[in-house]
């Protein structure tokens, strides 16, 4: 070969496009992980291990501010999950999804002062003790309702499932304890407990993650004497706005805010979508439904109305990088406590934090 026919030939060379194998790009890893609440024995801690379930939420310490709330209880709490290999990534506070009159701190919602503000005193120290716990999120509630549900339906297999259906809810008496609540009274009522607390979770660099209102209910129309101010989309915005805060969010949960929507098979991806590009997802809890706004049955993952590897890949999209976890889920005939349903769960999650981890 002479030096023309060379440099011709080493010209085409280089022009030459590259191997398939060095054009795929790695895939881009999500940072989320499986997760689970409320499952804290040591029984329960092995078997989360032996399924690969890292991450937990823990059982709620204690109702009140007591003993097993202090920084010294919380850090071996820590440590005994730690110890089985799992890390204790957040706690519930004592603002549970209970009915008002069953409600740790009722006080809160019901606007009551001063008792409000000894509720909420309690709820800072057990943030500051959280904190040098070093545990770094908790998850609360603000409901008067509860968790509303109507006669439950049966789904695949013959499971039991929770149902709503808004025109079949018997709402006797008409009104709650807490008497007429309107929007702005809920509003009223959060924006004085967020305005005391967030800046002690800033201080202390704890995340405070909370659930929306499940079900949503007619706006003006209510439930019960009570509108459901964090039941819409809009609602949640106003929610975030209220504290401008990295440490003020959501912890998400997906199949309450599939069920503030009419068409949650097209609408939900952009809702994850959109808080979670603000950093204000701290929490998911992963389940689907079928149905939609003010009727619906909830299901297991993978037979819902929404499609949850498409959710799941918005997830990785965002990057979320908290824990994925069940919650909800159909009962079995015989599967005490839901450990069987759980378990279904948490296989279908991990294989789907695999997929979308295979993909570029």
């Amino acid at each position: 070969m002479d030096r023309r026919d060379f440099l011709v030939a080493g010209g085409a060379a280089a022009a030459a496009p590259a191997s398939p194998q060095a054009q795929t790009k790695a895939p881009r890893k999500a940072l989320m992980k499986a997760g689970t609440q409320d499952r804290s024995t040591d029984a329960d801690l092995r078997t989360l291990a032996a399924f690969g379930v890292n991450n937990i939420c823990g059982s709620l310490p204690s109702r009140r501010l007591d003993e097993n709330w202090s920084a010294d209880a919380l850090k071996k709490l820590k440590e005994r999950v730690a110890s089985f290999g799992i890390s204790l990534d957040m706690l519930p506070l004592p603002l549970s999804s209970s009915y008002i009159t069953n409600a740790e701190n009722p006080n809160i919602m019901l606007g009551k002062s001063p008792e409000r503000d000894r509720e909420i005193d309690d709820i800072c120290q057990m943030i500051r003790n959280a904190s040098l716990a070093g545990i770094p999120a908790l998850k609360y509630n603000l409901t008067i309702l509860g968790v509303v549900s109507t006669a439950r339906t049966k789904g695949r297999g013959g499971t039991s499932n929770r149902t709503f259906v808004y025109d079949e809810a018997k709402q006797e008496p008409p009104l709650t304890e807490a008497g007429r609540v309107t929007e702005e009274m809920s509003w009223e009522r959060i924006t004085y407990f967020l305005k005391r607390v967030i800046p002690v979770a800033e201080e202390y660099k704890v995340r405070m993650a909370c659930h929306q209102h499940d079900p949503a209910m007619p706006r003006i129309k209510g439930f019960r004497g009570v509108d459901r101010v964090l039941g819409t989309v809009e609602g949640m915005k106003r929610f975030v706005s209220i504290m401008p805060s990295k440490y003020h969010g959501f912890n998400f949960c997906q199949g309450t805010v599939s069920e503030m929507l009419k068409d949650p098979g097209k609408e939900i991806y952009d809702v994850i979508r959109h808080f979670g590009s603000q950093g204000k997802i701290f929490n998911v809890h992963f389940r689907n439904i079928k149905g939609g706004f003010l009727n619906f049955q909830e299901t297991f993952p993978d037979e819902g109305d929404v499609d949850m590897i498409r959710a799941m890949r918005v997830y990785k999209e965002i990057g979320y990088d908290g824990m994925i976890m069940p919650d909800h889920v159909p009962a079995i005939e015989g599967d005490q406590g839901g450990r069987l349903a759980f378990a279904y769960c948490f296989g279908y999650i991990q294989a789907l934090i695999q997929l979308v981890n295979s993909e570029a």
